[in-house]
């Protein structure tokens, strides 16, 4: 018998602690394949290393707080055409997202979100065969995230 997979609203809380300890607001969004992930100042560059993405993070909605400089390692390049019907080509990079007590490794592409009501989405890559979908409820794992800004808990 196959073990029930989780459900999720259709915003939960998440963690990127590769990039932030600080909980970010995602919007869960199943018609979108790729996951994006809101960078301010965004610039990409090669190295000896390889090529490396350099953004700032802001990851609480309308406010500076907890705001931080990353440098991550570029992992791929995607074109994304946005719900706009607009293509471009973001970068991507392989982090780890926690939710609740789960922790994946997901692809996220970076970009920018200033019209977007969310500083992350995450898309059906993320989520296929870890979580379902509840599309009527919001924050169904990690709803006491804004009292102990913790999004390890439920």
């Amino acid at each position: 018998m196959a073990k029930a997979k989780p459900v999720i609203g259709w915003r939960e809380w998440v963690v990127v602690p590769e990039l932030s300890a600080i909980p970010i607001k995602a919007k869960i969004d199943t018609g979108a394949r790729t996951s994006a992930l809101h960078a301010f100042d965004l610039s990409v560059d090669e190295r000896s290393d390889g090529t490396w993405a350099n953004f700032e993070i802001h990851p609480t909605q309308r406010s500076l707080a907890h705001r931080s400089r990353v440098s991550y390692p570029v992992h791929a390049f995607r074109n994304v055409k946005s719900s706009t019907g607009h293509s471009e080509r973001r970068p991507v990079i392989r982090t780890v997202m926690k939710i609740a007590g789960y922790r994946y490794r997901i692809d996220l592409t970076l970009t920018s979100r200033d019209e977007m009501g969310f500083r992350m989405l995450l898309g059906r890559a993320a989520i296929r065969r870890r979580f379902v979908v509840d599309p009527g409820s919001s924050f169904l794992l990690t709803k006491t995230i804004k009292e102990t800004g913790d999004a390890t808990t439920s």
